[in-house]
């Protein structure tokens, strides 16, 4: 005889449904109501705009991606940051406010979106919430800040560089969101080993450099 689904078991399973829907429904509002314009879409708010760079800095999780987006988020990144520790909103440059999303932006966006969503849905749950309490923006907001220099800070011949920088983005802003602790641990892992791997490539790719060049001119 098949043994019957337990009260617990169900129970748990309603509960994740229930995240996944909410989170698939704020991301569809916000993807819906998008504007022309990178400040037209961002709003005034540190809040919307956290939401609003976990969307952005999805597609920088897999190969497919806009040229210069990672320079976009990245400075993007830096003035949410500076807006969690000041505990208002910093307004952006111009050349990135001004910053047009087209038709194709929009349906990367859709398209990438979708797939990071389904695990946050999965994993992201209020806890450990000291993590995500307002004695703790400073902290926040500086990891937010090191995430975006390390994606900003271009690595030469490098195509996957943005990822470790893009991941800790988008832990950071949902788990902020979401007053998931974990996930912001986490996306404070990431942080520091996206800041370990630019700094080796780079000291890589320094030392490469002198090497070649010793050689040339022996």
């Amino acid at each position: 005889m098949p043994h019957s689904p337990t009260h617990s078991s169900i129970t748990a399973e309603n509960r994740l449904k229930k995240r996944q829907s909410a989170v698939e429904r704020l991301a569809a509002a916000h993807l819906a109501s998008m504007g022309s314009t990178l400040a037209e879409t961002l709003g005034e708010s540190n809040r919307q705009r956290l939401l609003w760079l976990g969307l952005l800095a999805s597609p920088l999780l897999f190969p497919i991606a806009l040229p210069g987006m990672a320079t976009g988020v990245g400075t993007l990144c830096i003035v949410i940051a500076l807006g969690l520790c000041f505990s208002q909103p910093i307004p952006l440059p111009r050349w990135l406010g001004n910053l047009e999303l087209n038709a194709r932006v929009k349906a990367v966006l859709a398209r990438m979106v979708n797939r990071s969503l389904h695990v946050i849905a999965r994993v992201g749950r209020p806890r450990w919430l000291f993590l995500s309490n307002r004695p703790a923006r400073l902290l926040n907001g500086f990891m937010l800040a090191v995430a975006g220099l390390s994606m900003a800070i271009p690595v030469p011949m490098i195509s996957f560089d943005n990822v470790l920088p893009a991941l800790a983005m988008v832990l950071i802003s949902w788990g902020l969101r979401l007053r998931d602790g974990v996930m912001l641990l986490a996306g404070y892992l990431v942080t520091a080993t996206a800041v370990a791997s630019v700094f080796l490539l780079w000291w890589g790719g320094s030392a490469l450099a002198s090497e070649l060049l010793s050689r040339v001119w022996r």
